[in-house]
């Protein structure tokens, strides 16, 4: 985690001092093994701690140069992200035919076995009460 956070970009803009400028993700691999005299059994497990940046209105942020530019690459990750996961429930929910557009973004290539394989996903959100962010909460 410590070697993530040195990696970690970092810039301030108008709306927060230090403003994540990219996601986070940090995946820990488990592998228990099993001898039982000549037989191994071997489970494999991910978990994958993600932390995503906020979505941004240039408006507000006052993003200029490689602010806007990372910025603008926050928002279609964020973007591809959320057309994943409807693209996920709309094959739950029996639609045929729908295409997972996991190569659109590098954030969902990467996450691609958590979010359509067999995993389970746990997702915390912090969210802004004021009605001027609805918009990016929703």
């Amino acid at each position: 985690m410590a070697h993530g956070n040195k990696n970690r970009t970092i810039a301030a803009t108008q709306m927060n001092a230090s403003s994540s400028r990219a996601h986070t993700i940090i995946s820990i691999e488990l592998t228990q093994k099993e001898i039982n005299y000549a037989n191994v059994t071997e489970k494999f497990s991910v978990i994958n701690l993600v932390d995503l940046a906020g979505s941004e209105k240039v408006s507000k942020t006052g993003a200029t140069g490689d602010r806007l530019k990372e910025g603008s690459s926050i928002n279609k990750s964020l973007t591809v992200l959320g057309m994943v996961i409807s693209a996920l429930a709309d094959i739950a929910m029996g639609k045929k035919g729908k295409v997972i557009p996991y190569r659109d973004s590098s954030l969902t290539r990467i996450l691609q076995n958590a979010l359509g394989g067999n995993s389970k996903t746990q997702m915390i959100c912090a969210i802004s009460p004021s009605n001027d962010n609805y918009d990016e909460t929703l």
